[in-house]
């Protein structure tokens, strides 16, 4: 019987997918990298893998049929432990640090490339979910007014420059200034400062736009960006007036709250399209 692999990282969206999975009763291999425990919190039925033993795993992989994978949740890279590392996982070093070195996608394009090797073909989450992903269109009562969409426009430039030099997903422009981008330490902390420098009195145009979307050539089977609710209350609680994001490149976690708590923050939520 041919299987899926949830390879899980942290946050909502590895509940979620195990979910469906669970629910459209497909036969699901679950996976944790030790260190970024989420679901093996939870259940029992969950293999832990260490990056050291790579090629073990993607041999048991292989063993238990296993011929699809998708990645889910936030994980970051990993210390490595030389003492173990099996010598078959050792001869494949070389070439997993040479990616390492080309950025997040290079390291993300080896993964697949590798998991090709046993056998396996990754697919996005979305592929599993596709009500994840939002067409072109407004989710809420709630529209940006012109300057808002100058500021999107603005900021979609921003992230076509960012995902070039492979920094981040994100960014926040009010009045046409670039008020953050997103870097290594992610969305919240970038919302966080921004928060933390307007209650500081720090001389800010008011507003703004967080603006989201995909890394250009990004390969969207893996590390698509997302937002959830808690993403909508820290944008409120900064001060900005809403959200754009690329239409079909962003992953919804939890849209039906995020519509109705768009609604009652007085945020819009644009999903945009590319351009």
């Amino acid at each position: 019987m041919s299987r899926i692999a949830l390879i899980s990282g942290r946050g909502d969206l590895p509940p979620l997918l195990a979910a469906r999975l669970e629910a459209e009763r497909r036969a699901a291999l679950i996976c944790e990298m030790e260190g970024f425990e989420s679901l093996s919190r939870a259940r029992g039925d969950v293999l832990r893998f260490r990056l050291e033993r790579l090629v073990p795993f993607l041999d048991h992989l292989q063993e238990q049929g296993v011929t699809q994978a998708v990645f889910a949740g936030g994980v970051h890279r990993p210390r490595l432990d030389p003492a173990l590392i099996d010598p078959a996982t050792m001869q494949l070093l070389p070439r997993i640090m040479a990616a390492m070195q080309q950025g997040d996608d290079g390291t993300l394009r080896e993964v697949i490339a590798l998991m090709g090797e046993w056998g396996i073909s990754v697919i996005g989450a979305q592929d599993i979910c596709p009500e994840l992903v939002a067409a072109p269109g407004l989710l809420g009562p709630h529209a940006p007014k012109p300057g808002d969409k100058q500021d999107a426009a603005r900021g979609f430039e921003i992230l076509r420059a960012l995902g070039a030099a492979d920094i981040g997903q994100g960014c926040m422009v009010a009045r046409g200034q670039c008020l953050a981008v997103e870097a290594l330490p992610g969305t919240d902390a970038m919302l966080a400062h921004l928060g933390q420098l307007r209650q500081a009195g720090a001389a800010l145009p008011e507003g703004g736009v967080f603006c989201k979307a995909p890394k250009p050539g990004q390969d969207r089977r893996i590390d698509l960006p997302a937002l959830g609710p808690h993403t909508l209350r820290a944008a409120h609680a900064c001060g900005l007036r809403g959200i754009a994001f690329e239409a079909g490149g962003v992953l919804l976690i939890g849209r039906a709250e995020m519509e109705a708590l768009a609604e009652e923050l007085g945020l819009f939520l644009w999903a945009r399209e590319a351009g």
